[in-house]
């Protein structure tokens, strides 16, 4: 079983803040997937289904994005699962818009969420980086990785989601090169 965390703060009024991206591939991975219904578990929402061969649990940290480290670890002891098996999908402000990278390890580069993981469980584990770019200056990076997606980024952002769900099985294979790859040429189509 593999365990993929989605970051993101809960309530509608968060809902489409960039800061939530990694909740909205939750989302759209356990609808195109077919993932069982929603339940409240690990101080959090999880979802349950196969991405490709693999079983995969989602998880949504409702423990707000400072704390999503207690949520995630309490799944990954409640599967007796290591940090190889989680996968954490979140927002990535040095990274261009609708960009996709992935890595295994490193620093947090100011992420509260990542942070948190990585005080609950160390560093070494996978990151699906979801660019959301710069707003310019580092006095504005609160208001804006917590401002909603503007009208005209709707169409990318719904291109993004749909490209990483939709190349996910690769992931789920652990062929990052690939998923990459697949990604970046159905976002350039």
């Amino acid at each position: 079983m593999q365990l993929w965390v989605g970051l993101g703060n809960p309530g509608t009024q968060y809902a489409l803040n960039r800061h939530n991206v990694g909740f909205m591939v939750a989302d759209t991975i356990a609808d195109l997937y077919g993932f069982s219904p929603v339940k409240k578990q690990f101080q959090g929402w999880t979802q349950e289904g196969r991405v490709g061969t693999a079983k995969v649990l989602l998880l949504k940290p409702a423990t707000f994005m400072n704390e999503s480290g207690r949520s995630v670890g309490e799944a990954l002891r409640f599967y007796k699962l290591g940090v190889d098996a989680l996968t954490v999908f979140h927002d990535e402000l040095d990274l261009a818009p609708f960009k996709v990278k992935v890595k295994t390890g490193g620093g947090t580069a100011g992420h509260n969420g990542l942070r948190s993981i990585d005080q609950h469980l160390g560093p070494d584990f996978r990151r699906v980086r979801l660019g959301i770019g710069h707003p310019g200056h580092k006095d504005r990076v609160h208001g804006y990785v917590l401002g909603n997606y503007a009208k005209a980024e709707m169409d990318p952002l719904a291109d993004l989601l749909g490209a990483v769900a939709a190349e996910a099985p690769w992931l789920a294979d652990g062929n990052e090169g690939r998923f990459m790859s697949d990604v970046a040429t159905r976002l350039a189509a």
